[in-house]
């Protein structure tokens, strides 16, 4: 048999007969699904693939064995950068477990979230992952229901599969820091309350200043978006004077809400980290660059990406909802550059 020529469509039994084995021995050496084999004959086979050119088509591979080794995510937006930085993790954690993850995007809309489940679901996908955030969200029922493998990430609904940080704890974290610091009049601002990541975070916020006896003042606790501009209309509502008095510090349930703050403090000629401390959540790129850096919780999105993956590759395995422990990273937004060095974990 004449050997393939370099560049033509190879095949696996090109390469089988140009490394001089049997076709079987080639498949093996060349299944990408488990450990590489480090046999001298594996080695020899995958050298000549890759001299003869020869890309292995898992997908059909896949199919006959009827999975197609692809995940799909889906987002409210990718705009948002916690978002972004989600997939990028999940994409890094699929590879690592010879997947694939391809992303679709929903908005906040519940018709338009389940049109893009089923556009992945006509795709093939082995599960799927969901990053929409409402508690009062059908789809994970309408996924149990069908018996479709899928797990939630960065929330829970108490039922479905979920891989997310311990938001109860880090709220309490950030509470407990500005407390450290001697507040006493402290705000919160909460993402929305249909939120599970809300929901806890307000809890975990509540239980630090309880434990301090700190009476909760409820025009210093605010509902809002995840957006800076939420962020900003919250810190106009806190901090506008008026002949009132406002909060010493500030827990914002994520940083743009913080960044919002921030340029509302700015507006009213409030230096964030001397006259006012303020905590963010997320522990986003930017918030270690910005003028004031800040201080925020941070959550380790690599592993809970790999548990919100594994939770569909190995159904079987307990718990189901599984939270990932966050970090308190003190920075100069909360005067903590006097005070503290390093990190504070629960």
């Amino acid at each position: 048999m004449e050997p393939a020529v370099p560049g033509t469509n190879v095949t696996l039994r090109d390469v089988a007969a140009a490394s001089g084995v049997s076709l079987s021995t080639a498949s093996r050496a060349l299944d990408e699904r488990g450990t590489a084999s480090k046999s001298a004959a594996a080695a020899h086979v995958r050298k000549v693939a890759q001299e003869l050119g020869y890309r292995r088509n898992s997908f059909a591979s896949n199919l006959r064995r009827g999975e197609t080794r692809t995940l799909g995510v889906l987002v409210p937006r990718l705009s948002d950068t916690v978002m972004a930085l989600m997939f990028e993790e999940l994409e890094r954690a699929a590879a690592d477990r010879g997947y694939f993850a391809m992303v679709a995007t929903s908005g906040d809309d519940p018709d338009d979230e389940r049109r893009a489940a089923e556009t992945l679901l006509d795709r093939n996908v082995d599960g799927l992952i969901l990053a929409t955030a409402r508690l009062d969200d059908e789809l994970p029922r309408l996924l149990r229901k069908r018996g479709v493998a899928h797990a939630l990430i960065l929330r829970t609904d108490g039922e479905s599969p979920s891989a997310l940080g311990d938001d109860e704890v880090g709220g309490y974290l950030a509470v407990r820091h500005l407390i450290d610091l001697g507040h006493r009049d402290i705000a919160v601002v909460t993402g929305p309350s249909f939120t599970s990541t809300g929901i806890a975070r307000l809890a975990g916020a509540r239980r630090a200043m309880q434990e301090a006896r700190i009476e909760e003042r409820d025009e210093w606790l605010v509902a809002a978006g995840y957006g800076i501009e939420n962020g900003y209309s919250a810190g106009e509502s806190l901090l506008s004077v008026k002949g009132r008095k406002r909060p010493t510090a500030v827990f914002a349930a994520n940083d743009n809400i913080a960044m919002g703050i921030m340029a509302a403090a700015h507006r009213f000629r409030i230096t964030v980290g001397e006259d006012l401390a303020l905590v963010g959540y997320n522990d986003i790129p930017l918030s270690a660059m910005l003028p004031t850096p800040l201080s925020s919780v941070r959550v380790p999105l690599d592993q809970i990406a790999g548990t919100a993956i594994d939770l569909i590759v190995n159904p079987s395995k307990e718990p189901r909802i599984r939270r990932a422990m966050p970090t308190l990273i003190p920075r100069e937004s909360s005067g903590s550059s006097k005070h503290f060095a390093g990190t504070v974990r629960a």
